[in-house]
């Protein structure tokens, strides 16, 4: 009887078409924008080995993501998959990392955008943040009053990330010159690993899709069908824009933080750069938003399991938006985006540290995914060899890598306090 119920709550409508365009449209997204001047900044002509192979041992994580998803379909993603296989406290934790990952992740993202509107202006720091904090304004406005980005502009915002890739490599080959590939490695193997654990700020998402997954037809055939053509599609279009930024040398100098639109202007000119200026500014916001609203609604959702502050659990007494998850994304936002701005630490620095949550998130996953995929062959094989790699990339988090450790304590340490305090509350 249960099993028919959900069948009849959940028509299977998403061909595998759809289903590829679901999960493109959940990996890539600002990282683009960022992530391929900074890698070949770090790393030189070099980076192109870690984009290369990335991308391929992106497609095991993948895998596993898409059978997790097609077997537990739950809003809660990676943080559910890690309550059914270990309890409460490691589903917890999770959420934790994703959350504070938000905060720190929100303000990359409007400065991201609102650097591309600062080559074009001209402008210097002061326009830079005020702008990046009117973009965060904005999506902390739309989330109060509930607004959600709708199905249809989230297609044309994958549209336009899809159409700006592809209209970057195209106008970037003329000015391919193969001397920008010498010297090839100026910095060291270090830095080529480096530079992979930073392109995993690229990778992430593909646990997105989760709660769709009821709505596959054949799931089990059509998930994993799925994240192999997304992966694929994703990969030729990562490495097309990462192997043209140094062929084009559209990074260095200020350049990194956005090379997509130095690299377009190579042909297009200014028009070029309002183009890609414009779609950034979309892209960012639109990934804001859709952030911040999922941290709000964890922020909620932890308050009310009692393993957060009683504050976060405020709703808006008019609209029900969590707003007292927002206020705390608020006010962690000013304190990142004036540190940011001090320049306490670099843009790339920073970066870090929510890529450091998502490594400890999919890690977490992993092993997850090793436990409820045990019957799967398939599924068991891609769950060990994304823990492996996963593992072993960690250690080259270098500091940032504690991120997640201390996020652990603080939490332990939190629950304990709790618990310390409903035992000494006399019962009636």
């Amino acid at each position: 009887m249960a099993q028919a119920s959900t069948k009849s709550a959940f028509q299977e409508t998403l061909s595998l078409p759809q289903i590829v365009a679901l999960y493109i449209g959940a990996v890539v997204g600002s990282g683009i924008l960022l992530i391929p001047g900074l890698t070949a900044e770090l790393a030189g002509p070099a980076s192109i080995l870690a984009w290369m192979v990335m991308s391929i041992l992106v497609v095991p994580m993948a895998i596993t993501m898409g059978l997790l998803s097609a077997r537990h379909p739950h809003s809660g993603g990676v943080s559910h998959f890690v309550r059914l296989a270990f309890g409460d406290r490691f589903g917890n934790a999770v959420g934790w990392f994703f959350l504070l990952a938000v905060p720190i992740g929100g303000p990359i993202l409007a400065v991201t955008g609102a650097k591309y509107l600062a080559i074009l202006m001209n402008w210097g720091d002061v326009q830079i943040y005020s702008v990046a904090a009117l973009i965060f304004f904005i999506v902390l406005v739309m989330n109060v009053f509930g607004l959600q980005l709708a199905g249809k502009v989230q297609t044309i915002v994958v549209s336009l990330i899809i159409a700006i890739l592809v209209l970057a490599i195209c106008t970037a080959i003329p000015h391919y010159d193969a001397a920008n590939f010498t010297p090839f490695m100026p910095n060291g193997w270090y830095s080529v690993m480096q530079t992979a654990v930073l392109l995993f700020w690229c990778f992430i998402g593909w646990e997105a899709v989760t709660h769709l997954s009821q709505e596959f037809v054949n799931p089990q055939r059509n998930a994993i069908r799925g994240v192999l053509w997304s992966a694929g599609v994703v990969a030729l279009l990562y490495f097309g824009v990462a192997f043209l930024t140094v062929g084009t040398h559209s990074y260095g100098n200020q350049m990194s933080a956005a090379s997509l639109s130095v690299m377009v202007q190579l042909s297009l000119g200014p028009i070029g750069g309002w183009i890609v200026a414009v779609t950034a500014l979309f892209i960012c916001i639109a990934s804001a938003n859709a952030y911040v609203s999922a941290a709000s609604r964890i922020a909620y959702a932890l308050s009310q399991e009692g393993v957060a502050p009683k504050w976060f659990g405020i709703l808006h007494p008019k609209y029900r938006t969590p707003i007292g998850g927002l206020a705390f994304i608020m006010v962690a936002f000013i304190v990142v985006l004036y540190v940011l701005a001090s320049g306490m630490i670099s843009f790339s620095q920073l970066i870090q540290l929510p890529n450091a949550t998502f490594f400890a998130t999919y890690i977490g996953g992993c092993f997850a995914g090793i436990r409820l995929l045990r019957d799967s062959r398939l599924g068991k094989l891609c769950a060990w060899i994304s823990l492996v790699v996963s593992l072993g990339l960690y250690p080259f988090l270098g500091w940032s890598g504690l991120y997640p450790v201390a996020i652990l304590i603080i939490v332990n340490v939190w629950e304990r306090r709790k618990r310390r305090i409903d035992l000494k509350v006399p019962t009636t």
